[in-house]
């Protein structure tokens, strides 16, 4: 994967982005050298940090094959609050911008489904842990190897940057096709929740999978998160697949490949207004690869009436 990696200010609080160079060139329809690239970046307000050449890490547990190939990679510095330049598809967009060779573009709402929107039906449970939850659907959508690497590695970024290490918003994209809506996002009992994770081959109940993710160096950073609380927060469909365990792993049935064509993706928060920002950022850099580009498909979202959830009682939002 293309990973964010700290740049050598470590002291700073910009993040620091790596991308290869001949994919972000093509996007851009030129190709620089590293002294004009480096122009452009400081004209801009960003800055070229480093060039490296590196081997793509193996992505083989997200659905992408292995690859040994060295590229390029540029590791650019962005501004801290420019979340839609955290991907290769957001800053070739700006800089295509402002160099004049684009326009931005008009977003729409997909037309609904016939039977109407799809429905994520919120319980009041959820109120103890992660009260909220917003979601949409890219439909019709085709991406490259190199695409769907990106819209891994931008849930990667945003994760670390605004949603707070999941602490605030915690991002699960879903294969549509391999389930069956409507959806809910409950909140039960730890023993009640059993399900195969994204990259495991068996099944586990929730405190047995956070005894196992607490060996691992890399999901240890965020079984704290929930471990303690008396609930912990899932969206299940209508079959009663669970989706996700938020914040901490997708499940495996609903699990993502470069192939998919429609995909679900829902943010858990206990940040409203980040959760709609992270939704709308990842919705705004990617749906230029659905069939009819710019488009995205609402989804309902329907808030229990009662005290639970005081300010969106009764609410359905989409």
């Amino acid at each position: 994967d293309w990973i964010a990696l700290p740049c050598s200010r470590l002291a700073r609080e910009m993040p620091c982005i790596s991308l290869p160079r001949d994919l972000l060139f093509a996007e851009l329809g030129r190709s620089y050298t590293e002294d004009e690239f480096q122009e452009l970046c400081f004209e801009f307000g960003i800055e070229l940090d480093e060039v490296t050449v590196e081997k793509l890490v193996n992505t083989a547990k997200r659905g992408v094959e292995a690859s040994e190939e060295e590229v390029v990679m540029f590791k650019i510095e962005m501004p801290a609050n420019r979340y839609d330049l955290l991907c290769l598809e957001g800053l070739a967009a700006a800089l295509n911008c402002f160099v004049g060779r684009a326009q931005p573009p008009t977003f729409a709402l997909a037309p609904l489904p016939a039977g109407g929107p799809l429905l994520m039906t919120v319980k009041p449970e959820t109120a103890q842990i992660r009260p909220y939850i917003v979601c949409a659907v890219l439909r019709d959508i085709s991406l490259s190897t190199a695409a769907y690497t990106s819209l891994i590695e931008l849930q990667d970024r945003m994760h670390h940057n605004i949603c707070r290490r999941r602490t605030l918003v915690a991002i699960g994209t879903h294969d549509l096709d391999k389930l069956q809506p409507p959806f809910t996002y409950e909140a039960r009992l730890p023993s009640d929740i059993k399900f195969r994770p994204l990259g495991e081959e068996k099944e586990f109940d929730a405190p047995a999978l956070m005894a196992h993710y607490a060996k691992d160096n890399k999901m240890n950073k965020f079984t704290p998160i929930i471990t303690d609380s008396p609930v912990y927060p899932c969206v299940y469909d209508s079959a009663g697949t669970l989706l996700s365990l938020p914040p901490i792993i997708n499940g495996w049935h609903s699990r993502m490949s470069p192939s998919i064509k429609n995909i679900l993706i829902e943010c858990t928060a206990t940040d409203l207004t980040k959760a709609n920002i992270t939704l709308n950022t990842i919705v705004a850099m990617f749906s230029q690869y659905c069939a009819k580009p710019f488009t995205v498909e609402p989804v309902t979202v329907q808030y229990p009436s009662g005290p639970s959830h005081p300010k969106l009682a009764g609410q359905a939002i989409r």
